[in-house]
């Protein structure tokens, strides 16, 4: 297989490092994103020592911020002649305070912000690069815990809970990819999303206070496989369930929450209405 260039997000640690390993092994160009420098290049040193011949590049910015998610992709697209690859890994989970309501930098609820504006505002500022490149893959990390978005009530300014509104904004991010495979169907372009595995020995599991069944590996092995796998070339607008093709929350199929997310999520973006 020829090496591609793959971007991962969120890869300081837990999932997006063990992706970022696997990727690097098999001889692919990863491009690392994280928001700590010093975590950042910590993990890139490691590839590159542990790694003979990688090659890793690494870009910094904070999710929580749109206009470092743009600058990014700016930075990205002035600096990569290819990208093959895009997996949204980056995750604000339940938090270790989970009753305390956090706002991203433009004043969004903060999992909402992170797990599905962040993910869908960087995959389309790099849509031109990806449809230059294709066949391309985006792979959309998201979770069996899903929650249905209340529209009344969309960032969580009544009732809030940690859990609750990173199930909610996860169930978003699945919802973005169906709607986007579906807009990007003859692009060459595929997009995908799946629960990597379950409660995986991440940071963000050990901080909601929540005890891990799984180690990272578990999760990694269904994630590359998005990326890599050739008898998946074809396949776009699925969820996954590790390795299943399954079902995801009813809301993601129904056409008039569909619309209204989407309606939402492009105006909060400052992105002209989606297509009807």
């Amino acid at each position: 297989m020829s090496r591609r260039t793959i971007l991962i997000t969120g890869a300081s640690q837990g999932l997006g490092r063990g992706i970022a390993f696997e990727l690097a092994e098999r001889g692919h160009t990863v491009l690392l994103h994280g928001r700590d420098r010093t975590r950042i290049e910590a993990v890139t040193a490691e590839v590159r020592d542990t790694v003979a011949d990688a090659s890793v590049r690494t870009y910094l910015a904070d999710l929580a911020d749109l206009d470092q998610v743009h600058d990014m992709a700016a930075r990205i697209r002035a600096a990569e002649p290819r990208l093959d690859a895009l997996v949204n890994n980056a995750v604000a989970g339940g938090g270790a305070e989970p009753l305390r309501r956090e706002l991203s930098r433009q004043g969004h609820e903060l999992r909402f912000a992170v797990n599905h504006l962040a993910p869908y505002a960087l995959t389309r500022d790099l849509l031109p690069l990806l449809t230059a490149s294709a066949p391309a893959r985006v792979v959309n990390v998201a979770s069996i815990g899903q929650e249905a978005v209340d529209f009344d009530n969309v960032m969580l300014e009544r009732d809030y809970e940690g859990l609750r509104a990173y199930c909610r904004s996860k169930l978003a991010m699945i919802t973005a990819t169906f709607e986007l495979a579906a807009e990007l169907e003859g692009t060459g372009v595929t997009v995908n999303t799946l629960h990597p595995a379950h409660l995986m020995d991440t940071a963000g599991v050990r901080d909601y206070g929540l005890t891990p069944v799984t180690g990272v590996e578990e999760g990694v092995r269904p994630t590359v496989r998005l990326v890599l796998d050739p008898d998946l070339a074809g396949t776009t607008g699925r969820y996954f369930d590790q390795f299943t093709d399954a079902r995801a929350h009813e809301q993601a199929y129904d056409p008039e929450a569909r619309t209204r997310l989407m309606e939402l999520t492009h105006r909060l973006l400052g992105l002209r209405p989606p297509r009807g």
